[in-house]
């Protein structure tokens, strides 16, 4: 049977380089189909037909199906409809709000609601191979110490509602894993691609690198807290690589993984990194977290350096996630995570040739 494709989440851009990651994989071959709110029609469209160029497929192999996750049945026109139970073979389920500062109403109806939908929606496909979900290492919420992949335990408590919300979405996926072949995909903070820097948006680790350089007038820059956890970076190559290889064996059946970094580095190195490339300083001296994070209760402080306060509470975090189960499953593959050192270059790079698109920034709250 030939292979039927449905991405949530698109013109995303992990779900758009999921997308071509798994064309390639497949020699171009089989039907790719996205759910789309009708408002986003246009820049699917655009995404759309830069892929069908580059793979050099036909316009009849990437349909765009206009739907709301939030609703019964995803809203998918009834017709339409009876064809993709017919022929959807892979399911891949991205869509998600991800911002830390998202309000609690907003992100359980899109993160938790959304994928209760997909789920019931899942299991009305009468040929699926495989449903893959993505959720994120951070459901371990406030937990700390070694962190597993065969664990789902609710932490005694989350550092912000996405958190909460992809920790509630992750216990329904992990119930359907009884009827349907799941795999869970749970990423470190995700960066832009280790060769080329590229990401769409300057969240997670960048917000360090608009600290650093709306602060670079400063004759120098101290260190924020004493920096000694870790902080998981993972760049988006390594996770739409390992993904797409564990999507289509047959031993990523049943499975959660941990896509992290399983050499991540201590906060303070990677603020040196950072500095060292976007400044070629070194940072002097060090501010208590506690007091950056009271300065960050200010809107026009936290928008001037472009940082939001939430993201702060990974920098003093001890949490350290086990990924034995995803290294075992990729031997073989060729697919590592790369060290963050290999990639900062091109990151730093890709930051100062488009630190002032708007388009990059995210709205700061």
């Amino acid at each position: 049977m030939e292979y039927g494709y449905f991405f949530t989440g698109f013109p995303g851009f992990i779900s758009n380089q999921l997308i071509r990651e798994v064309l390639r994989k497949n020699n171009g071959e089989g039907t790719v189909n996205v759910l789309v709110l009708p408002s986003m029609t246009e820049k699917a469209n655009f995404e759309r037909m830069a892929i069908i160029r580059d793979f050099g497929i036909s316009e009849d192999q990437f349909r765009i199906i206009e739907g709301d996750i939030t609703q019964p049945g995803l809203e998918i026109h009834p017709e339409k409809n009876e064809l993709l139970k017919e022929r959807v073979t892979h399911v891949f389920h991205l869509a998600a709000i991800y911002d830390l500062a998202v309000p609690k109403d907003i992100a359980f109806r899109v993160n938790v609601d959304g994928t209760r939908n997909v789920n019931d929606w899942v299991r009305t496909l009468k040929n699926i191979q495989r449903f893959t979900y993505f959720s994120t290492g951070f459901v371990a919420g406030k937990r700390e110490g070694i962190l597993y992949e065969d664990e789902l335990i609710r932490p005694p408590a989350f550092k912000n509602f996405y958190e909460e919300t992809k920790y509630e979405a992750e216990v329904l996926v992990d119930s359907l894993k009884a009827e349907v072949p799941v795999t869970i995909i749970r990423p470190g903070i995700v960066k832009g691609h280790s060769k080329t820097g590229e990401t769409i948006k300057f969240d997670g680790p960048y917000f360090i690198m608009n600290f650093i350089d709306r602060l670079s007038f400063m004759p120098f820059l101290p260190r924020l807290g004493k920096g000694d956890t870790v902080v998981n970076l993972v760049p988006v190559d390594y996770i739409i690589e390992a993904t797409t290889y564990l999507t289509f064996a047959d031993k990523g059946a049943g499975k959660t993984y941990h896509l992290t970094d399983p050499k991540p580095y201590k906060v303070s190195e990677l603020y040196e990194m950072m500095m060292a490339e976007l400044l070629q300083k070194q940072p002097k001296g060090s501010v208590p977290l506690s007091l950056a994070k009271a300065g960050l209760n200010f809107r026009v402080l936290r928008r001037y350096l472009g940082v939001e306060k939430e993201a702060l509470d990974y920098f003093t975090w001890r949490g350290n996630f086990d990924s034995s189960q995803a290294q075992d499953d990729l031997k073989g593959s060729g697919i590592q995570c790369p060290d963050f050192k290999e990639g900062i270059s091109a990151m730093a790079s890709f930051y100062q040739q488009n630190k002032h698109e708007p388009n990059y920034q995210i709205n700061i709250l």
